[in-house]
């Protein structure tokens, strides 16, 4: 983004950045000291494993609304197509391939079915995730290359403090368990949850709620880079963090996903988990 689009940006949504960091709180009147629980999203919060999968899903469905007989130009398609992944990040992926579907069906197409078009995805992205999984299995790649920086850091501080993690994640819960595993964090989280064969038997919705029964409002915080459990989160009363994360630099913010991050509700804003310390040690009320 150009400083005259990131201008524009801030003038949209501005926050107050804690002093001398680069966390910005867009919710002042946050309740802080009083976590329990901690909720992760999986891929662009902690796991950069699938890092461009956001490029591999828009590459597979503009190539298929594009077959459809009343099929726009490709720059219109891949505009809509932007849209569709930025408003249904964070939902499982066969919700995201039913969509595509419609999107064919709208233009006169025949779709298949949404089980097909996934596989066909999970295909494309393979090529590139099975590549740095290797890597982490052989020990040629560390955790710390294929995590967002300071996540794992932020991790352990929680978990010394006592703070009973979770992970819910759009991606199928074998890969996130299998990827979690790789990463060495498997072990820090009570629960792992992820999308299931029965696409109607996990949401992060009903995660989201049921943390938010065990430990309501300001005792849970979500950390997330999509606007699902931004969205949920918010709605619950938890303290939403957005994490507003350039997954192919690893570094600095993502400015689309910052804007429709704090539009969905977040009450900070971070570009990674660097300075996880300073960011939880004010939320645990221990500094201001």
């Amino acid at each position: 983004m150009t400083e005259e689009g990131r201008t524009a940006v801030d003038e949209q949504f501005p926050g107050e950045f804690l002093p001398g960091t680069d966390i910005e709180v867009f919710n002042p009147q946050i309740e802080r000291g009083r976590i329990r629980h901690a909720l992760f999203d999986f891929d662009g919060t902690i796991s950069l494993v699938r890092e461009g999968w956001q490029r591999i899903m828009c590459e597979m469905m503009t190539r298929t609304i594009l077959a459809a007989p009343d099929a726009e130009d490709r720059e219109q398609v891949r505009r809509e197509v932007d849209d569709l992944i930025a408003r249904t990040t964070g939902r499982q992926t066969i919700d995201q391939m039913a969509m595509l579907a419609d999107e064919v069906r709208a233009r006169g197409g025949e779709p298949r079915s949404a089980e097909q078009y996934k596989a066909e995805y999970l295909d494309d992205l393979a090529r590139v995730v099975e590549d740095r999984r290797e890597a982490l299995r052989s020990g040629a790649a560390s955790p710390d290359e294929h995590t967002v920086p300071g996540v794992l850091d932020a991790i352990d501080w929680l978990a010394d403090r006592g703070v009973v993690l979770h992970i819910a994640s759009g991606t199928d819960r074998d890969a996130v368990v299998t990827e979690a595993e790789l990463l060495g964090i498997a072990h820090c989280f009570a629960t792992i949850h992820g999308a299931l064969p029965d696409a109607d038997a996990f949401s992060k919705a009903a995660v989201v709620e049921e943390l938010a029964d065990i430990a309501p409002g300001p005792q849970l915080v979500s950390f997330g880079d999509g606007v699902v459990e931004m969205r949920h989160s918010a709605e619950v009363g938890a303290i939403a963090v957005g994490v507003a994360s350039d997954e192919e630099r690893r570094e600095g913010v993502d400015d689309w996903k910052r804007g429709r991050l704090i539009e969905a509700g977040a009450d900070m804003i971070v570009p990674d988990l660097r300075e996880y310390e300073r960011l939880l040690r004010w939320l645990f009320a221990e500094e201001d």
